[in-house]
This record gives structure tokens, C-alpha cells and sequence, in this order.
């Protein structure tokens, strides 16, 4: 049952909602990347760690922020966190001078994700059972795949008319409508067990159980592969472009990683649904081992038509986010009750924790293998990304699992 609601499939709707507009600047310094990077002469390292910065902040912030769910209704959190979010990107947009200030403006934005995310599905989970359940989960995850979609598009169509320092300060605004939206739609509801919850996550008892431990592990390197990519998704289309000499392509770079980012969602939907179905360990290592494997033909992708580089993006990206909402979803249900928050805290430091140091790794192989400009470059980047879920899937199955 949903407090507050009779209508399950209507407020699902909405929370989703909610979540995609407090994640409109998620993608801006993405979408700016080659932008900043020229205007602020960056390496690939720095350039990497600034985009790496915002999930340092929310590796910072989600051990704090999504464990006190456990004590305090998350929709709360969730509203605060927005003005965490929208603080940083318009703070980025008035104040971001290079490597350090963008990287620490990037960083509060970050800890607004880290508590509009996951405390979003507890504030939802919270309020729902039934067999449905799983389902409302990988609707809601996918929905990070929309705001993704939705911020970077957002940012190429302000960033056509607006100097990069305007398209910040509006995209501030999504988290600041997401807030209220949010309170209306799930009413207040307290923790029974409030009394006993600790502020921080218990890492030990949520990591000595097997199948979350699985999962953890497993979200750890899906992030690892998904943000790395996304971080430098852009700079790679406008990189091939260049290099395969494509004339007016029928996409910018932003719209390409913007339509690649919304094949995410159905992928992620559908995945879980198949993940139900042939047993969920089955389906994340074969989904893993296609990903890891995909990411070296992306890296080598730059010199190909530009049509066919964008299908080998779109190729290696579903097979990226087909093992997402499995992951969340299965944690979600071997999980109790009374350990959720601690346990989507712990889910979150350690795959967002991989999302800081991918960009940054990303960064440094490029600058290492002859920089931004060399296909070779390029490809290790890409190759290095897929790394993580080769390694999984590997121990998995040695595991028998």
C-alpha cells in the first residue's frame, strides 16, 4: 500500500518525475566538457577530476544523508538535498574559475544528488509492497537515465543561445520545482524504527550478508563503466566527428549522448524484467561480460562513419544500463526493512565511489596514451572502463553463483 495514495501507478509516475527534475544540472559540466576544458586549459586529468568531483561529494554526503532515512522520512532528506543540488550547479554557474573552485562547486551539487536519489526510492519503498515492488524499483532507476537525457539536452539547447555560465544558473531551477513536487505527492510518514536506526551505515552487518555484499559489489563496478562513460560520452562524439571528418552530422554531440543516454531506460527496464526471469547472478555477469567486451569497439569506433560510431555507442551503452535496475532491485528485495537505508547507503558510497575515480582514471589514460587527439588514446580509455564488470562476472562464476 502507498500512504497518502490509491492510485500506485500515478504516484510512481510523479516521484519519478520528481527525481528527473532534480537532476537538470546533473549532466552541465559534461555537456560543457570540451568547452571548459579549451576555455580553462585543462588536462585530462583535471578535466576528469572535475567531473569526478561531483561523485566524490556524493560519496561524501550519502553515508550521512541516505543512512538517515532510516530515522527521519526520506521525503525530507529528499527536499533538503535539492537545495543542496541547486546551490551547487548555480554556485558553479557564478563562482566555477577553474580546476579547483569548478571541482568544488561540483562537489555540493553532487551531495544533492547523494540525497535525491536513493533516499527518492526509500521515500518510495517506504510507501509500496507487493509483488510490484521490483517493478516501481526499475521504473524509478531508469528514470536517472531520463534526467540524465533530460539535463543534457537541457544544456545543449541553453548552451546555443546562452553563455555556459547562463545554461548553469537555469538548470539550478529543476531541483528547486522537484522539492515541492515530492511533498505533495508522498505524504509524511514516520519510521518504525526510528528508535533503534544509527545516522550512520552499519557497513559490517549490511556487508556480511552475501547477497547484498554481491550486489554492492556489483553496483560498484556498473558505475565504474556507466559514469566513466557518461563523464566523457560528449567529448568523445565531438572527437569523432573531427577524426572521421564528418560534415554537418544529423546530430550535435550533446543530442547524440542525450538520445544514447534514453536507450538506457527501457534497457534497464527490460533487464530487470529478464533478470526475473533466467535468475539475476545469470543475467548481471552475461550482461557484464558483453559490456566489458563492447567498450574496446566503442574506443575504436572514432575514425568509423559517424552513423555507425553512434550505433556502437548506443550498442555498448544498453548493455551498460541492462544490468541497473537488476542490481538495485535485487538489493532492494534480499535487503529487511529495517536495514534499507543503511544498506542503499553503503550500495551508494561504493558505486559512486567508483563514479568519482572513473572520470578521473578515464582522464589520465588519455593523457598518458598521447591525449585527446589520438585514436589509440582513446580506445584504452574506453577499454579500461569495461575492466570492473569483466573481473565481476569472472568471480561470479567461479563462485558458482
Amino acid at each position: 500500500m502507498i500512504a497518502g495514495s490509491a492510485q500506485p501507478a500515478r504516484t510512481v509516475a510523479l516521484v519519478c518525475l520528481a527525481e528527473a527534475l532534480s537532476m537538470t544540472g546533473f549532466a552541465a559540466y559534461p555537456a560543457f566538457l570540451p568547452q571548459l576544458q579549451a576555455h580553462w586549459a585543462l588536462s585530462g586529468a583535471e578535466a576528469g577530476f572535475v567531473s569526478g568531483a561531483f561523485f566524490l561529494g556524493y560519496m561524501l554526503a550519502v553515508p550521512f544523508l541516505s543512512s538517515a532515512t532510516d530515522r527521519i522520512d526520506a521525503r525530507d532528506v529528499f527536499a533538503f538535498s535539492c537545495l543542496l543540488a541547486a546551490g551547487g550547479t548555480a554556485g558553479f554557474a557564478l563562482f566555477a574559475q577553474g580546476t579547483v573552485s569548478g571541482a568544488l562547486w561540483q562537489s555540493l551539487a553532487g551531495a544533492g544528488l547523494a540525497g535525491t536519489y536513493m533516499p527518492g526510492l526509500k521515500a518510495l519503498t517506504d510507501r509500496m509492497s507487493g509483488p510490484r515492488l521490483p517493478r516501481y524499483v526499475a521504473f524509478y532507476t531508469s528514470t536517472f537515465g531520463i534526467g540524465t537525457s533530460a539535463s543534457l539536452l537541457a544544456a545543449g539547447w541553453l548552451g546555443a543561445v546562452l553563455p555556459w555560465r547562463g545554461a548553469f544558473g537555469l538548470l539550478a531551477v529543476g531541483p528547486l520545482l522537484a522539492a515541492p513536487l515530492l511533498l505533495a505527492v508522498l505524504g509524511p510518514q514516520r519510521s518504525h524504527a526510528a528508535h533503534a536506526a544509527s545516522w550512520l551505515p552499519r557497513i559490517g552487518p549490511v556487508l556480511a550478508q552475501r547477497e547484498i555484499r554481491r550486489a554492492v559489489f556489483g553496483y560498484t563496478v556498473h558505475c565504474w563503466e556507466l559514469f566513466g562513460l557518461r563523464s566523457w560520452l560528449v567529448a568523445f562524439v565531438a572527437f569523432a566527428y573531427g577524426s572521421s571528418g564528418a560534415v554537418s552530422p544529423l546530430l550535435s554531440a550533446t543530442a547524440a549522448a542525450a538520445l544514447i543516454n534514453l536507450l538506457g531506460i527501457p534497457a534497464s527496464i527490460l533487464g530487470n524484467e529478464a533478470a526475473g526471469r533466467v535468475g539475476r547472478a545469470r543475467w548481471i555477469g552475461a550482461v557484464m561480460v558483453v559490456s566489458g567486451t563492447l567498450a574496446w569497439l566503442a574506443g575504436l569506433s572514432a575514425g568509423w562513419p559517424w552513423v555507425l560510431m553512434l550505433a556502437v555507442l548506443a550498442l555498448h551503452f544498453v548493455a551498460v544500463m541492462a544490468d541497473s535496475a537488476a542490481l538495485t532491485a535485487g538489493l532492494v528485495q534480499v535487503t529487511p526493512p529495517e536495514q534499507r537505508g543503511a544498506a542503499l547507503a553503503v550500495y551508494s558510497l561504493m558505486g559512486f565511489g567508483a563514479g568519482f575515480v572513473a572520470p578521473l582514471a578515464f582522464g589520465a589514460v588519455l593523457d598518458v596514451a598521447g591525449g585527446a587527439t589520438s585514436r589509440l588514446a582513446w580506445t584504452l580509455a574506453f577499454g579500461a572502463l569495461g575492466v570492473g564488470g569483466l573481473v565481476w562476472a569472472a568471480t561470479n562464476r567461479q563462485n558458482g553463483r
